[in-house]
């Protein structure tokens, strides 16, 4: 059983996250976390999918905000998704035309008669999200929306105290499976030397790791690993999980200062969610900042897709694994945790088990993907991503333009009998450039098939 202590992002007078029920977290009640603002596109619908539901998120331009509805238009259920943002400013359906207020509300429907007014009838609303916009995310609450203000948006607190201070890098990703597989897998420390060996770790870090709950009850729990990693050279590490969707690692250094792993999870469906991988850091030299800075978005999210699909494959199929073995309300009797290592994860499984916090509760997961589906970047990523995006884009372009200029070169330079040695390169040099971009365009499509840990090692 867990014991009860206070974990929560909240202030006096708010309700907790997870329902008034003290015997169980309502998955509905609590803010989720389903884009950065940044890659949202104020100009048409955007689509996405929380806790099975079908959302249309949209910009309201005549209240600066932004909205999630319900992804069906009331009269024939059509996606509104697909339709657009009128000139005035309404959510206009693509199937007859009806057009909807921020609040859900029925503005116009064309095929109505003069004199009538079928569209102030509550049947013709769509429902509407409570929405937030926090330290650059878009929330939205899918429970009652009454509750949605007294409850406290899940942000990164140690961000709030001193915001100039911190650089933060920042990804996000669809994930084939679930989003307490994706926290279960961050929470456990001990697997980074090995999974992400020759990417972010190392197996010649690996240790014994001593992990201690210190505090627990229904809005989450904290921990401490005393020793921390890399053989204890970076200090102690303390973990905090705030239900039911964000965790974060922090820890603080002489070599790097203080520097967080945060992840939110947002369950999509079952088996499936999009990650937020947050990293922020307050260097204790202004010239690690700089560099950073300088570093394009897009590239930064090539190399967080590789650390990503370093464990994404197996985890898929351990989670399904686990379902075949009786899922999470058997899980001492799947998994076998010998060692404190695994505690974190143990009492995630505990905490889920005591609060039936499970938010596909009954629900099967999908036959196993294929490996190219696992490792697809531009479904999972690229599409949704605006800096991706452009830069995809560009990237064409400067291909092609490429492929211009050396199809030119090789036409013209036979006629130049005289040309130099360098002129005579130049078409190599263009054909060069045109499969390297073409290898950088591929990552914008799909993953490694080995990843850097089963690469045979040079002796």
């Amino acid at each position: 059983m867990l014991t009860e202590a206070q974990v929560s992002v909240n202030q006096p007078n708010e309700l907790f996250a997870g329902g008034t029920d003290p015997t169980r977290f309502d998955c509905k009640e609590a803010w989720y976390p389903v884009h950065y603002v940044e890659d949202l596109d104020k100009t048409k619908p955007n689509k996405f999918t929380l806790l099975g539901q079908d959302l249309v998120l949209w910009w309201d331009t005549q209240a600066n905000c932004w909205r999630a509805f319900e992804d069906q238009c009331p009269h024939r259920l059509a996606p509104l998704s697909e339709g657009r943002i009128a000139e005035d400013g309404l959510l206009e359906c693509p199937y007859h035309g009806w057009a909807f207020q921020g609040d859900g509300a029925c503005e116009r429907i064309p095929q109505a008669v003069a004199g009538t007014t079928p569209q102030q009838s509550k049947r013709a609303c769509v429902q509407s999200l409570p929405t937030a916009v926090r330290q650059g995310l878009l929330f939205v609450y899918p429970g009652q929306p009454d509750q949605a203000p007294k409850v406290a948006v899940p942000i990164i607190e140690p961000l709030e105290e001193s915001p100039s201070e911190w650089i933060c890098l920042n990804t996000f990703r669809d994930l084939p499976y679930d989003a307490l597989t994706l926290l279960e897998n961050v929470l456990d420390a001990s697997h980074v030397p090995f999974t992400h060996h020759e990417s972010v770790g190392n197996r010649a870090n690996a240790a014994p790791v001593e992990l201690e709950v210190c505090s627990s009850n229904k809005q989450g729990f904290t921990g401490l690993w005393e020793e921390g990693p890399r053989k204890g050279t970076l200090g102690q590490q303390h973990t905090r999980f705030i239900a039911p969707n964000l965790m974060w690692h922090d820890l603080t250094s002489k070599q790097f200062g203080r520097t967080m792993t945060v992840v939110y999870a947002t369950p999509i469906r079952k088996g499936e969610c999009r990650v937020f991988a947050r990293f922020p850091f307050k260097f204790s030299s202004p010239l690690p900042a700089f560099f950073i800075k300088l570093t394009p978005r897009w590239y930064s999210h090539i190399g967080q897709n590789n650390i990503l699909e370093d464990d994404q494959i197996f985890l898929h199929y351990q989670e399904r694994y686990l379902e075949a073995k009786g899922g999470s309300e058997r899980f001492s009797k799947a998994f076998y945790l010998p060692t404190k290592a695994d505690t974190f994860v143990s009492h995630l499984r505990q905490w889920v088990n005591q609060f039936a916090a499970d938010p596909f509760p009954g629900e099967s997961l999908s036959p196993p993907l294929s490996t190219e589906v696992l490792l697809d970047r531009y479904h999972s990523h690229t599409v949704n991503c605006g800096s991706c995006r452009r830069a995809l884009a560009n990237l064409k372009l400067i291909r092609l333009i490429v492929t211009f200029l050396g199809i030119i070169l090789w036409a013209v330079l036979p006629l130049a009998n005289h040309a130099s040695v360098f002129l005579n390169l130049l078409p190599i040099t263009a054909a060069l450039a045109w499969w390297g971009l073409g290898n950088l365009e591929r990552r914008f499509y799909e993953g490694r098939a080995v990843p850097p840990r089963n690469v045979p090692q040079k002796k």
